[in-house]
């Protein structure tokens, strides 16, 4: 079924037809990338979304964003950069201390880069930057000034402006430098046009973000084949007295190995830890008989992918594992089916609590008709999360999951994962001791297509027999 996505502004919703950023795109490198891996998103794709952008915010708009900070892990020790999503997605560029000026309309050049300077004494020390010149160049941006400048050039751009769409509220430091520039504007031009409205920029750069362009595809099959290799390490060292960190050490290994980052830090959890939903100490030592949650993800290029896998770490399930495991596998297969065009987001979810909800009836865990046991909520205990979120450039990505209070319908190109999971607690009296304590997730990358879904994360194994 053909569909119509919405954009969002803050002061109105209005239905566009289907923008040029769910094509195909022309594959081309714009910069270089560590060894293994192709840098598909160009230059010229770049510019295409800024366009669209300004389109969409018209003539009587600025819209300025900023690079991500440097984050500072203690004393003077910072932590790898990573850019801000945003900034990545329209202009590929991975320095801090920049930000992005977009000018519908103005004569003198639409999109404006400020940016740091060349400077042989700071890249001795902190490596190669790209400069004005050759950001202009590269990025296909009408101008680039220097970072130092932009309180000298950057408030005369605003001048004449009705509204700046913007992040305002994300970064303080940067909030405060926008408010300067207006607050001077107000009290210098004496009755000249000065911007009313700060527009939140997300109602209209996020929906743009939810529609995968096919080089973004690539980019993302690369990032899940790269954590698929690191799950099938893990699931090779899998043994009784293994220490959870040496699992996340061969995770590790792997992703850095193929040229990639860990997309977040992964979730290694023996036995009871794998009912802790978010958990991250990964200290204990692995046992005979325990299950292994494994919950772990590759970026490439800003690019994420999200896997989940739970298996025996012997090899062998006990009873009440293979009969939890077995439900979780048919309730990830029928949500994993819903994720088809014209279907709702949460279709995916509530085939995963239909399954659930029969298979834990089935066992005797919760009691009740199916349809009770849903209208009520009794399954929740033991499946607390949703199935899925949204996958991208961040791992829980942007894009809303309503519209107009109903749940979004499915389009091609939008990609999620699906992750039902059975947690049932340690200290929970209301079960038999031999079901406490077992927690199951498992986790895939789908990509809405035309028919089909499109599992990116296949190659890692799920199937009882299996493991």
């Amino acid at each position: 079924m053909a569909t119509r996505r919405r954009w969002w502004n803050w002061k109105n919703t209005c239905a566009l037809a289907r923008s040029p950023f769910t094509r195909s795109w022309p594959r081309a490198a714009s910069r270089p990338t560590p060894p293994g891996i192709d840098a598909l998103i160009s230059a010229a794709e770049y510019a295409r979304r800024r366009r669209e952008l300004m389109r969409m915010a018209g003539e009587d708009a600025v819209l300025i964003l900023a690079a991500a900070p440097e984050r500072m892990r203690n004393a003077d020790a910072p932590w790898p950069y990573r850019q801000d999503s945003d900034f990545h997605y329209l202009t590929g560029f991975g320095e801090p201390q920049a930000v992005l000026a977009l000018l519908p309309g103005r004569a003198h050049g639409e999109t404006v880069l400020f940016c740091r300077e060349r400077d042989a004494e700071r890249e001795r020390w902190d490596g190669e930057r790209m400069g004005t010149d050759r950001a202009a160049r590269e990025l296909k941006l009408d101008d680039a000034f220097p970072i130092d400048d932009i309180d000298d050039i950057l408030p005369g751009m605003i001048e004449g402006r009705t509204r700046v769409y913007c992040h305002f509220g994300q970064e303080p430091d940067f909030d405060a430098r926008l408010l300067a520039w207006m607050r001077r504007l107000r009290s210098a031009r004496g009755g000249g046009v000065v911007p009313k409205d700060l527009v939140a920029l997300s109602h209209l750069l996020h929906d743009m973000r939810l529609f995968k362009s096919r080089d973004e595809l690539a980019l993302m099959r690369r990032s899940a084949e790269v954590a698929g290799a690191a799950h099938v390490a893990a699931m090779a060292m899998a043994a009784p007295g293994v220490a959870e960190y040496e699992i996340e050490g061969e995770i590790l290994r792997t992703i850095r190995g193929r040229g990639a980052v860990p997309a977040f830090p992964p979730t290694i959890a023996g036995g009871a830890n794998a009912c802790i939903m978010h958990y991250q100490a990964n200290r204990a030592t692995l046992k005979a008989g325990d299950l292994l949650l494994v919950d772990a993800g590759a970026e490439v290029d800003c690019y994420a992918s999200d896997i989940t896998r739970t298996y025996p770490v012997d090899g062998r399930f006990s009873t009440e594992q293979r009969a939890l495991y077995d439900i979780v596998h048919e309730a990830q297969l029928a949500a994993i089916d819903a994720v088809r065009p014209g279907r709702a987001f949460a279709d995916s979810h509530d085939a995963a609590v239909r399954v659930i909800a029969t298979g834990l009836g089935a066992l005797g865990l919760v009691k009740g008709s199916v349809e009770r046991i849903i209208a009520e909520g009794a399954y929740k205990p033991y499946f607390p999360s949703k199935t899925g979120h949204w996958l991208g450039l961040d791992v829980h990505d942007v894009g809303d999951y309503r519209i107009d209070g109903e749940p979004r319908v499915l389009e091609e190109g939008m990609v999620l994962t699906v992750e039902p999971g059975i947690y049932i607690p340690p200290n929970d009296r209301t079960v038999a001791e031999r079901w406490r304590g077992i927690g199951i997730r498992i986790e895939d990358d789908i990509v809405v297509t035309r028919g089909a879904p499109e599992v990116m994360t296949a190659m890692v194994p799920k199937a009882p027999a299996d493991l």
